[in-house]
């Protein structure tokens, strides 16, 4: 099998187009997303979310079959975006909240799954997805999913900006706090579902946290991290999907399409992180005024303080 075969032959046949077209549309989005996530230091609530959608699928599908996959996993994201949000508003401790979030959806969506006549294959195609077997009629909601959760942070990117590194300069300027944690919140449990129908429950997190991750060691400027951060998790798709068909195809090696894409993804995040060490960029720190992110050595510290 040609380079050429493998990069654009396979999109003439249908399912693989149909999962180009999800994909891209779910990495940009997630892409954009994640630099919030990063930004803001959100990658354990994210990871509450992903297992909160879980029990959502598990009903939806015994309920409606795969149909009801997305309407599954978007009522229990979003419940557990308004819990999340919450409890940390409450008082509660961010990571005892999500914590507990976490391990009682997942048991719970283990019960469900636990009641189905194929228990083992319903398990599997939950927690590592089905990209390369979507059917065309969830093709539109999880676009539309998707670009809802897009529209929300663009909507509110100014003030997510401030909040993220000025809390109390925010409070003080009168934006709404609860409100721009809800958002954000509810915009990554809408990428976690549109992602768990495809990736799976398990593999989603990669979407949404390797892009930021890159972005953040290849630009120290604020506006560029965002379609830096979409063009990589684009680029990282097709190229996960084309290899999962280059082994299956040419080489005869069965690979789950989700998986090969995450591991696209992380290889090209090791590659980047090798090409920043290499520069002396590995580490970025705040924002300035003027819209650069300077390079330090204690750069996380120094984000987490003006979180704080």
């Amino acid at each position: 099998m040609g380079l050429a075969e493998a990069l654009f032959g396979a999109f003439e046949l249908p399912f693989m187009a149909r999962a180009l077209g999800v994909m891209l549309v779910l990495a940009v989005v997630a892409g954009v997303v994640g630099v919030l996530v990063n930004l803001r230091g959100l990658e354990f609530i994210s990871d509450g979310l992903t297992h909160a959608v879980f029990p959502g699928l598990a009903i939806g599908l015994a309920v409606a079959g795969t149909s009801g996959l997305v309407p599954g996993a978007a009522v229990a994201a979003l419940a557990a975006a308004v819990v999340l949000t919450w409890l940390g508003r409450a008082g509660v401790a961010s990571d005892a909240a999500i914590a507990i979030v976490l391990t009682a959806t997942f048991s719970i969506g283990v019960i469900v799954v636990s009641k189905s006549s194929d228990y083992a294959g319903e398990l599997e195609a939950l927690l590592f997805g089905r990209v390369l077997t979507i059917p065309p009629a969830d093709v539109l909601p999880l676009v539309i999913v998707s670009l809802v959760a897009l529209a929300a942070v663009v909507l509110t990117m100014k003030q997510q900006l401030f909040r993220a590194f000025d809390a109390r300069g925010s409070r003080a300027a009168g934006d709404p706090a609860f409100l721009l944690d809800l958002t954000l919140n509810a915009a990554v449990a809408l990428v976690v579902v549109a992602a768990a129908s495809t990736v799976g429950t398990l593999l989603v997190l990669a979407l949404l946290i390797v892009p930021g991750a890159v972005a953040r060691l290849v630009t120290d400027r604020l506006w560029v991290l965002f379609p830096v951060a979409g063009v990589f998790a684009a680029i990282a798709a097709w190229l996960g999907l084309s290899a999962g068909y280059a082994a299956s195809v040419g080489l005869g090696v069965d690979l789950p399409a989700g998986a090969t894409v995450v591991g696209v993804f992380v290889v090209g995040y090791a590659l980047v992180l090798l090409g920043a060490w290499a520069a002396g960029r590995a580490t970025v720190a705040r924002v300035t005024p003027r819209g650069r992110m300077p390079r330090r050595a204690a750069a996380d510290g120094d984000l987490a303080g003006e979180r704080r």
